[in-house]
């Protein structure tokens, strides 16, 4: 059974798109659609939106695997895609005047990226990176657009969390230009901790492998500052840490670290 058509859309546009995109991702044979449109009623992006609309949007999508570290398009690309995290973390990053990487955001599962760009036709902003194995579904931006005329909600819960997203790097951009380097590394893996972090009997768990150069990034600082931090807090008992993933055993602590003068 063909897809249901969209408006500007047409199955050799697809080919189009899915022949620009093969070098990047890694083989993937195509996932059913009925799986794919169980993973999009499940998110807040698509809450509302009749099924049958559901079913139609993920005849039309992908599903690949990344491996960590591989990009799933760089700053200044055509935004042929919309993309979703299924499962692991993407990180959207820039680059510096002085060529320097800072991470933007880590996005995790169920979460979008690329959106804006995509139904406004300009190029990405920012670069995105696997942080870890990850599998992201993609949907072409024309069938996105049409859905988002038919259901205005959904570009209401997309500005929701591009302000979250807004609000968070405005908190970073201000951080480094005055806070020094330990506050900046306790502010983020506070963030980390509250938004993502996963309960259990050592305290918060990140439930991902965050290395010291990727919180470098994030931090504005060098790796090597990072690593000499890190470690004295691991010493200290401010973190903990296992098989690569860092666990905040209190989140007071790490407050404080934030906002010293509140001590």
């Amino acid at each position: 059974m063909a897809p249901p058509s969209h408006p500007g859309w047409s199955p050799a546009t697809a080919s189009r798109y899915d022949g620009n995109h093969t070098g990047r991702a890694g083989y993937h044979p195509r996932v059913p659609a009925k799986t794919l449109a169980d993973f999009l009623k499940a998110g807040a992006m698509f809450v509302g939106v009749p099924a049958e609309e559901i079913v139609s949007l993920a005849a039309v999508a992908r599903e690949d695997r990344y491996a960590p570290r591989q990009y799933l398009f760089t700053e200044g690309d055509a935004p042929a895609w919309f993309w979703l995290v299924r499962s692991g973390r993407v990180k959207i990053v820039r680059q510096s005047r002085g060529g320097k990487e800072v991470v933007l955001e880590l996005v995790g599962p169920g979460e979008p990226f690329g959106g804006v760009a995509a139904l406004e036709g300009r190029p990405y902003p920012a670069s995105a990176q696997a942080l870890e194995a990850s599998t992201v579904v993609r949907i072409p931006p024309e069938p996105i657009a049409a859905l988002a005329r038919r259901h205005p909600a959904i570009v209401g819960e997309l500005m929701r969390m591009l302000g979250r997203r807004l609000r968070g790097a405005h908190e970073s951009v201000t951080s480094l230009a005055t806070d020094p380097v330990e506050t900046r590394l306790a502010a983020r893996l506070l963030r980390l901790a509250e938004e993502e972090g996963v309960p259990d009997g050592r305290g918060i768990l990140l439930p991902f492998r965050l290395t010291r150069q990727t919180l470098a990034d994030m931090t504005g600082t060098t790796v090597e500052t990072t690593i000499r931090v890190v470690s004295r807090w691991l010493k200290k008992g401010v973190l903990d840490e296992e098989d690569g993933r860092l666990i905040v055993p209190s989140v007071d602590v790490l407050r404080e670290l934030d906002n010293p003068e509140a001590r």
